[in-house]
């Protein structure tokens, strides 16, 4: 791999976490600037969730770690705190790249032991993010996945999917291929806002269009709904015309939560932008990740009317009845999949 101009730093005195995920050295390059990306040789490829997990998949992969698309509301935040990196702007500009993921994956999946059972990606940071178009890790990962007849999701907001439309195209040939695509917000300024690092919603929303007319059955996440800012009736019913407008089969919507560290990076975010609206959020999240069950329940009434209007009701919003302990590799209000 080729870089101008690049600059290499391969002490990791100073990032201990890095050292133990197999730091190899970091680059800085003027393509991405103020970005740094960490590379790393990662001894496994394929996470496996815990037995108890509610999650409707076992096996994730993700080719990074930290995600340049810098959502405010981002549940894998606290992720980053693992390798002794902040959750803020660390997470959004201190990315680890796995440069070797590719060549473990197929090693793997080519063991006697491996059932070929549904393997997720983009279910922690996205594998589409601006990294990709640099690093090229998907092409290698979604022929390791078909090589081996293995089925696979992917959930994105990154336009760059469309890159691999064509191979991703030939992989559903061979195994079960499912696509999601991340569209929470169509408000211009909240959208730069809150999700500063994404394509715009109108980029999301033609790509789902794209993808529809390859043949797949897009499902969008509409997600984070952020209580005050896109609950309202008008902003879901157009959110939900446009995606349905675009050649999505189906939707699922459902609140924001607020994890650990992530707490805090919004809030801050929304002091400065809608001072206002802090107190309301005190009362509706108190102490935990999770909105109270009546603004759960209330959504819900207000949103699967809405689906079952533009014909997108394949799965219903869902929040979690307590504060579950975090999943290291994924987030555990993803349905997309079911």
């Amino acid at each position: 791999m080729r870089w101008q101009n690049q600059s290499l730093d391969a002490d990791d005195g100073a990032l201990p976490g890095l050292g133990r995920a197999g730091f190899v050295r970091t680059v800085r390059t003027p393509e991405f600037d103020g970005m740094t990306f960490h590379e790393v040789l990662c001894k496994s490829a394929l996470n496996k969730l815990p037995p108890d997990s509610s999650l409707p998949f076992r096996w994730t992969i993700n080719p990074m770690r930290g995600c340049s698309h810098a959502c405010r509301y981002c549940f894998a935040r606290p992720t980053h705190e693992y390798l002794d990196l902040d959750a803020g702007r660390d997470f959004d500009a201190q990315i680890v790249v796995k440069t070797n993921i590719a060549a473990v994956l197929r090693k793997e999946l080519g063991r006697r032991s491996w059932q070929r059972e549904a393997v997720a990606l983009g279910t922690n940071t996205d594998p589409y993010q601006r990294a990709e178009g640099r690093y090229r890790l998907m092409p290698g990962i979604i022929r390791a996945l078909t090589d081996s007849g293995t089925p696979f999701s992917i959930l994105t907001k990154g336009t760059l999917l469309r890159r691999d439309l064509p191979l991703l195209t030939l992989a559903a040939r061979e195994v079960p291929v499912r696509v999601a695509v991340s569209i929470a917000i169509l408000d211009t300024d909240l959208h730069h806002g809150l999700e500063s690092g994404t394509p715009s919603p109108r980029a999301r929303l033609d790509m789902v269009g794209a993808l529809s007319g390859a043949g797949f059955d897009v499902n969008v996440m509409v997600a984070p709904v952020i209580p005050y800012l896109t609950d309202s009736r008008s902003h879901l019913d157009e959110l939900f015309g446009a995606i349905a407008a675009a050649g999505a089969s189906s939707a699922v919507a459902f609140p924001m939560h607020l994890r650990g560290a992530t707490r805090g990076w919004f809030l801050g975010w929304l002091a400065e932008a809608h001072p206002a609206m802090l107190r309301r959020y005190r009362q509706l999240y108190g102490r935990g990740a999770y909105v109270t069950p009546e603004y759960a329940a209330w959504l819900r009434e207000r949103v699967d009317p809405l689906l079952r209007r533009h014909g997108l009701a394949g799965s219903s919003a869902r929040v979690p009845d307590a504060d579950p302990a975090p999943e290291p590799d994924a987030d555990p209000q993803l349905s997309l999949f079911t």
